[in-house]
């Protein structure tokens, strides 16, 4: 099939909370938006964890923080605004989340920044801005959240947002490409580490999941190009990226780490 017009798949339907992660605490990084982040906080309330959500926009977390609390109990949500290129503020989430629940279990690095630009335009400052957030910030993330976890000596999981981009070339995406196989090589890394100590760390990659912003950064030519290299002629919802994260956060991945998953229908 040719083109997106011959084939879509229908939506599925959205898959109920079965408590996978309950009695568990997890932060999650970049949680206040409509996309991968949020769709994971709400996933992982459902299945019946503890969550502790950071974002750089402190008005919108705010706001994230108030609706999910209506909805599954203000116990069961915190929130901390946290700009992941700042270690300090890195460290307070992870403090936050120990001393609301008395520890930690799960770690969501969804935090990262995109945009667009050729590498013969691209400047220092677009290079390194994507990079400190993408691949930096995780990195920080899960510096912070290793040492609070071997601390614990309770084991626990990381996981880490990447993208099918780390793996296939996409024009004007060198920054962002690079930053997410940064993130697949440090996932990798962290796993033979962390190992010693009982956490697994793994990560998944998402090829095109909608949600506003990308609508608001990407132009439609773009999106469209994107969505037709996806066999079920859609895009991912982010609830649907959420359900691989809260398997790799559960027992269900208990033997695995290390492993970059791809989350995607895109032609190779």
């Amino acid at each position: 099939m040719s083109s997106v017009e011959e084939f879509r798949a229908p939506r599925p339907e959205y898959v109920p909370g079965h408590g996978l992660l309950k009695g568990r605490t997890a932060v999650i990084t970049a949680a206040a938006g409509a996309g991968i982040g949020g769709a994971t906080a709400r996933r992982f309330l459902e299945e019946g964890a503890c969550i502790v959500i950071g974002d750089a926009h402190a008005r919108r977390l705010s706001a994230a923080e108030e609706a999910l609390a209506e909805e599954f109990g203000a116990g069961n949500v915190a929130s901390l605004p946290c700009d992941v290129t700042e270690e300090t503020e890195v460290q307070a989430l992870f403090d936050r989340a120990v001393r609301e629940h008395g520890g930690l279990d799960i770690i969501v690095n969804n935090a990262g920044l995109g945009g667009t630009a050729e590498l013969v335009d691209m400047t220092d400052e677009q290079w390194s801005k994507v990079i400190d957030v993408t691949l930096n910030g995780t990195f920080r993330c899960t510096r912070a959240a290793l040492r609070t976890l071997k601390a614990a000596g309770r084991g626990g999981v990381v996981v880490n947002n990447a993208s099918v981009v780390g793996w296939r070339a996409q024009a004007g995406q060198a920054h962002y490409a690079a930053a997410k196989a940064g993130v697949m090589a440090l996932t990798r890394c962290a796993a033979v580490e962390a190992a010693a100590y009982g956490v697994r760390v793994n990560a998944v990659a998402p090829s095109l999941a909608m949600h506003p912003h990308l609508v608001k950064v990407t132009s439609a030519e773009l999106l469209a190009e994107l969505t037709e290299r996806e066999v079920f002629g859609r895009y991912a919802e982010p609830w649907e990226v959420a359900n691989a994260i809260v398997f790799l956060a559960s027992g269900y991945s208990s033997y695995m780490t290390g492993e970059t998953v791809s989350i995607s229908s895109q032609r190779a």
